[in-house]
């Protein structure tokens, strides 16, 4: 029997796609995971990772090679019909209807989920309530600002009360007070309405802020899944130095002499400068990474080697461990690549 407290299983999903020359390509390898009631469960993978797959196949957007996942207990390929009434979909792209107001959209909307007279009536008031539109309920949708017609493509996907909302990239192509506002939003699903959120994002702060756990999925597999903190414990709890230095040539020996002299220093990388382009001569700074434990106090040791070495500091940067630091470990890539 299902824990009551696991709202979604996943179990052995893969998903085989067939090539037009007949060859086939295995996008999803075998994925299991379960998402907890009333968490933020953030999915992560870089491009061609599988992670979009995957979501289609829990969505009931795709049909699953082979394994199964639940929503509630429900089947998405036995009982697809109950499973998709438990979940609110938050897509990417803006699916409204510009020349209705938010009002007519929601109204709209929430027929197609089977919404009807009084419920329906109450249904979008608590929407418009929640995303803080009511003063804005008789406005066309063209009208709106790009944070507030995201708000109201949340508000869609709330009609129905769902217990799981899947949210692809909610805060793509909104300025910074809409994005803080949107975040707020999604932690009041958790906090305030108890719904289980399913979240993707490329922007790692997000995924930290917002995430009781985190999934990296790449090559179709799960690679890691805990809490932002057991994912910085896996890879070590060493922080990254970012020395923007001049266009000199580094001398023989230098990362090699910045791991054996500074104390907590593990590693240090030196990324090229590259030339601006074919036809200049000019090139762009190069960049020393260091990594190391307590790396703010290593920092006065390693700034006076390389100045030794008459190479110019341009600027600095400290990073303290974090989920994107994970992420390049584990991945290799950046989310984006």
């Amino acid at each position: 029997m299902p824990n009551h407290e696991t709202l979604v299983e996943v179990r052995g999903l893969k998903k085989t796609f067939k090539r037009a020359d007949g060859t086939e390509v295995q996008a999803v390898r075998g994925i299991d995971l379960d998402i907890t009631r009333g968490e933020i469960f953030s999915m992560l993978g870089p491009n061609g990772a599988g992670k979009t797959t995957t979501i289609s196949m829990i969505s009931g957007l795709l049909a699953p090679t082979e394994g199964d996942a639940r929503i509630g207990g429900f089947s998405i390929t036995k009982q697809a019909l109950e499973a998709k009434k438990l979940l609110g979909v938050v897509p990417q792209e803006i699916a409204l209807y510009p020349a209705l107001t938010a009002r007519q959209n929601l109204e709209f909307f929430g027929r197609m989920y089977g919404l009807g007279g009084k419920e329906l009536a109450h249904s979008v008031d608590e929407v418009l309530d929640f995303t803080d539109l009511r003063d804005r309920a008789k406005d066309r949708i063209e009208t709106f600002s790009g944070g507030m017609k995201r708000r109201v493509n949340i508000g869609v996907g709330l009609l129905h009360k769902p217990q799981l909302v899947y949210m692809d990239e909610p805060t793509v192509g909104v300025d910074p007070q809409s994005r803080r506002r949107i975040l707020d939003t999604v932690l009041r699903l958790r906090d305030v309405q108890k719904m289980t959120v399913l979240y993707t994002t490329h922007l790692m702060e997000e995924a930290q802020e917002l995430s009781n756990r985190v999934g990296i999925v790449d090559q179709g597999k799960v690679i890691a899944l805990g809490t932002v903190g057991q994912l910085i414990q896996q890879v070590g709890e060493e922080d990254r130095l970012i020395l923007s230095v001049g266009t000199q040539t580094l001398k023989d020996g230098l990362l090699q002499k910045l791991q054996s002299s500074v104390e907590g220093v593990t590693r240090a990388l030196y990324d090229a400068p590259v030339q601006a382009s074919e036809t200049s001569d000019q090139v762009q700074s190069g960049k020393i990474t260091v990594y190391a434990k307590r790396g703010r106090r290593a920092l006065p040791d390693l700034l006076k080697i390389i100045s030794d070495a008459s190479i110019d500091v341009m600027s600095v940067e400290v990073r303290e461990p974090d989920l994107e630091a994970v992420f390049l470990q584990l991945t290799g890539r950046a989310l984006r690549d």
